[in-house]
């Protein structure tokens, strides 16, 4: 299914739904961090997706990033939750979603970066390559409050 970025566009579609979902910022023992290029939007992210019902939150964000990347994570903390309401995706069955999403701290703990339907290519990235990546602007915003371990919990 096809999806649009809205991200502080005043012409965006009103959302209709609201979906709880989780974004995962892990690194290797090299400080890099993993990230999927998505096949729905071509744009790289950080591993995550939605919650599925019997499910704690946590737990969302281990089978994303397995499902997603091939990579089995520990979550280990909560990076920030990112809410903005001038930020929505528009799927091409109708859906306009408005984000919802708690992105959490992960361990690596085993596996190699592996495709999925859902991502074209995964991989470890170093700091020093990420502008050269088309990365969403909230999505740079999560991979650089997590880079930047400062204890606090972003909430916006």
């Amino acid at each position: 299914m096809a999806r649009t970025e809205h991200f502080n566009n005043p012409s965006a579609p009103k959302p209709n739904s609201i979906v709880v979902a989780v974004t995962v910022f892990v690194q290797d023992e090299q400080g890099r961090v993993l990230l999927i290029q998505r096949t729905d939007n071509g744009l790289w992210a950080l591993p995550g997706g939605a919650q599925d019902f019997g499910e704690y939150i946590a737990e969302t964000a281990v089978r994303e990033t397995r499902e997603e990347a091939g990579i089995e994570v520990e979550v280990t903390g909560v990076v920030g939750i990112y809410t903005n309401p001038n930020h929505v995706v528009e799927y091409s069955d109708g859906e306009v979603r408005q984000r919802f999403s708690i992105c959490f701290r992960a361990r690596y703990v085993d596996g190699d970066p592996t495709t999925s339907d859902e991502s074209s290519a995964v991989r470890w990235v170093p700091v020093d390559e990420l502008e050269s990546l088309a990365i969403h602007p909230s999505m740079r915003l999560r991979i650089s409050h997590g880079f930047e371990r400062t204890g606090e919990i972003y909430i916006g």
